[in-house]
């Protein structure tokens, strides 16, 4: 256990009035570590599985409770938060990011890997984790502790859903070269392998049975693991019957997201052109 883990184990045992400035200092260490990428709320375990590291989720929370709400508002822009996340200061020009103009927010607590490209309006929260040349599109959320990969595109309005308590909930995983299509929304610790491609309106929960066409399986989460789409599985939306009288009467059908193929040379092409575009 490191020194700063013991630390925010120890913060996050006190009442929000029993904590102190030297809390406040370590906070404000941990919250660099996370900018960082040094800490991280979870991360690869080696053996294709990943590790909740459940410290960082009490170390944020340690920091809504030290906060007081404050007015940080900028050039008309109403802003009233703890003052312990305000807008994160992003070296653009030294990292390569790009942060085009019109209402992106990055939050104090995240971290944003080289050569990301941010289109205006998106959001991402404290504890989330961008990892080298993603792009996150206009309208899309990196919820909190969020874990998004090396060159994965966020397209328009994609929502990646965030976790912090319970603190031992597994956050949502984006492995690297994901693409997800616009108006998605991927929740509750659902992991998505490398590779995958996300058709345009899929949702993915922990309560969603995932149907593989190519494969004849089903996934759907465990009690002890989550909800997993395979490496470079094609997934797009799809509905199954309802099996009971009255919704056969009517030809009722419930969603359902479908595995209709793996990516092959020709996918590939199709979402290779989004490079281009995080080239610095």
């Amino acid at each position: 256990m490191s020194s700063l883990q013991h630390q925010i184990e120890s913060a996050f045992a006190k009442p929000a009035d029993g904590l102190t400035r030297e809390d406040r200092e370590v906070f404000l260490r941990f919250l660099a570590e996370l900018e960082s990428g040094i800490v991280r709320s979870a991360e690869p375990a080696g053996d294709g599985t990943w590790k909740v590291n459940h410290w960082v989720k009490q170390g944020i929370l340690v920091g809504f409770r030290l906060g007081k709400i404050v007015d940080m508002s900028a050039d008309g822009f109403p802003f009233f938060d703890k003052d312990t996340y305000p807008v994160q200061p992003v070296d653009g020009t030294g990292r390569s990011i790009r942060i085009v103009p019109g209402g992106s927010t990055i939050r104090r607590g995240s971290y944003i890997g080289k050569s990301v490209t941010c289109m205006p309006p998106m959001y991402i929260n404290v504890g989330a984790y961008v990892d080298d040349g993603t792009m996150v599109d206009s309208h899309a959320l990196v919820g909190s502790c969020a874990q998004i990969g090396k060159q994965v595109h966020l397209s328009a309005a994609a929502q990646i859903g965030g976790v912090l308590e319970p603190v031992n909930a597994l956050p949502v995983i984006i492995e690297d070269s994901v693409m997800v299509g616009g108006n998605c929304g991927i929740y509750e610790g659902t992991v998505v392998k490398k590779g995958a491609v996300i058709g345009s309106g899929v949702i993915l929960t922990a309560g969603t049975p995932v149907y593989d066409l190519v494969r004849e399986t089903v996934y759907r989460r465990t009690e002890t693991q989550p909800l997993t789409i395979p490496e470079n599985a094609v997934v797009v939306q799809g509905a199954r019957a309802i099996q009971n009288d009255f919704a056969r009467e009517h030809g009722l059908q419930i969603y359902t997201p479908v595995i209709i193929k793996y990516k092959d040379d020709k996918t590939s092409a199709s979402v290779a052109l989004e490079s281009a575009l995080r080239t610095s």
